[in-house]
C-alpha cells in the first residue's frame, strides 16, 4: 500500500513538473514572439527618416502629412517599452500616417519614379509583411499560454507560480489593420 501511495505522489509531482515546464515554455515563446514584433517595428521606425528625406523634396507643400508621420513615429518610439495594447495603439497611428503618406505620394509622378523612394517603398512593404508574420506568431504563442493558464489542472500550477495571461497584439482601428498599399 505504501508503494501505491508513493507511486501516486511521484506521478502527481511528475505531472506538476510537466505542467510547470509547459507553462515556462509557453511564456518563453510569448517573449520570443514579442521580441520578433519589437525587431520588426524598430526596423520600420528606422526606415521612416530616410523615406521622409526622399519624400520631402517632392512634397514640400504636404507639410501636414509629413508632420503626421513624424509625430506618429515619435509616439511609436516612445511606446517601445509599453504594453502590447499601448504599442499596438501607437503603431496603429503610425500605420495610418504611413498609409496617408503613401496615398499622397500617388499624386507625384516624379516621386513614384525616384529610385530611392522605390527602394524604401519595397523595404517598407517587406517590413510590413514581417510585422504581420511576427504578430501572428506572437498572438499564437499568447493563445497557447493563455489556454494553459486558464485550463484545469494547469491553472492550479499557473496560479501557484504566478503565471499570468499575456495580452494579444491587436490594432484597435479596423482601418489600421490593413497593411498600407505601397505598390506604385
Amino acid at each position: 500500500m505504501e508503494w501505491v501511495i508513493l507511486a501516486l505522489v511521484v506521478a502527481a509531482a511528475g505531472y506538476a513538473i510537466v505542467i510547470y515546464n509547459g507553462l515556462v515554455k509557453n511564456r518563453q515563446m510569448v517573449e520570443e514572439g514579442w521580441s520578433g514584433i519589437d525587431v520588426q517595428l524598430k526596423r520600420r521606425t528606422d526606415l521612416i527618416p530616410n523615406l521622409m528625406e526622399t519624400v520631402k523634396g517632392y512634397m514640400s507643400h504636404e507639410r501636414e502629412t509629413l508632420e503626421a508621420v513624424t509625430n506618429a513615429r515619435a509616439a511609436a518610439t516612445a511606446a517601445a517599452n509599453g504594453t502590447p495594447e499601448q504599442r499596438a495603439a501607437a503603431e496603429g497611428q503610425l500605420t495610418s500616417a504611413l498609409g496617408r503618406l503613401i496615398a499622397t505620394a500617388e499624386a507625384y509622378p516624379d516621386l513614384k519614379a525616384n529610385t530611392n523612394f522605390l527602394e524604401f517603398q519595397e523595404a517598407l512593404q517587406t517590413v510590413e509583411d514581417e510585422i504581420q508574420m511576427s504578430r501572428r506568431y506572437y498572438n499564437g504563442a499568447v493563445r497557447n499560454l493563455n489556454i494553459q493558464v486558464e485550463s484545469f489542472p494547469s491553472n492550479l500550477i499557473a496560479n501557484a507560480f504566478k503565471f499570468i495571461k499575456a495580452q494579444y497584439f491587436e490594432l484597435e482601428n479596423e482601418a489600421d489593420r490593413q497593411v498600407p498599399n505601397v505598390k506604385f
